[in-house]
């Protein structure tokens, strides 16, 4: 074995172990099982088909009808999941594992959070006080966010680092400050294929949003919403959301 793979196989037993971890220690551990197979993007009918039980098992400890899982349980559970995705090309496994190397601190992020349980966009945005202007938000939940400051991301990254803003998981609000049209950062997005569950551009008035970026939007079906806040008062709702 190499020592990339070496490194990956190190880093997934580590992730592994954190899942386990969280679900084990939560005080609602049926939320932390539904939001980690969510993260996935597994049904209960497939993931139960993979572990080998019914899936009113995993529907049951979803909805709480059934104890906290044990351990063991737990490791078919994570494993299962992994499994899974590296089935269908390791898409979620790559956004989880990643070297500190891979994953620099940059200027550009201003405030990034995970949420402990999925939020629904809609939700999302009534807390915060955003306004959706384009894209379905009903079958769309979101796990944490990040705010950006627009110019410094668009001059100091590169579009491979672009994906960096997604923090543990892509199902989140990218939040755009520092902003004229919002034109930028969506080719920047189009551009880098980044698909986040939601694009809020802060600090920009509806009539200002160019056409460009809401048909970027539209084309890549990604709900887009806007604020107008003071930023500082908008920051606070953030941290506050969840």
């Amino acid at each position: 074995m190499n020592k990339a793979v070496d490194e990956f196989e190190l880093q997934k037993e580590h992730l592994m172990k954190n899942i386990i971890g969280e679900i084990a220690v939560s005080s609602d551990p049926n939320k932390a099982i539904k939001k980690w197979r969510s993260l996935f993007r597994v049904s209960q009918k497939k993931l139960s088909k993979n572990m080998g039980v019914t899936s009113s098992v995993i529907s049951d400890y979803e909805s709480g009808r059934r104890k906290s899982p044990g351990i063991m349980f737990l490791k078919r559970y994570v494993e299962a999941l992994i499994r899974m995705d590296e089935k269908s090309g390791g898409e979620v496994l790559r956004v989880f594992i990643g070297t500190d190397e891979d994953k620099p601190v940059s200027a550009a992020i201003l405030d990034i959070k995970e949420f402990d349980d999925g939020m629904c966009v809609d939700v999302f945005c009534r807390k915060i006080g955003a306004k959706i202007l384009t894209g379905a938000t009903t079958d769309r939940n979101i796990y944490g966010y990040t705010l950006i400051d627009s110019v410094k991301a668009i001059t100091e990254l590169s579009f491979t680092e672009l994906k960096k803003l997604y923090g543990v998981t892509a199902q989140r609000a990218l939040v755009f400050t520092n902003i004229t049209t919002g034109k930028g950062p969506m080719i920047a997005i189009k551009v880098a294929n980044l698909k986040p569950a939601l694009i809020l551009l802060h600090n920009i008035n509806e009539g200002d949003v160019s056409s460009v970026a809401k048909n970027i939007a539209d084309v890549e079906g990604v709900p887009l919403a806007i604020s107008s806040s003071n930023i500082d008062v908008f920051i606070e709702k953030l941290r506050n959301v969840a």
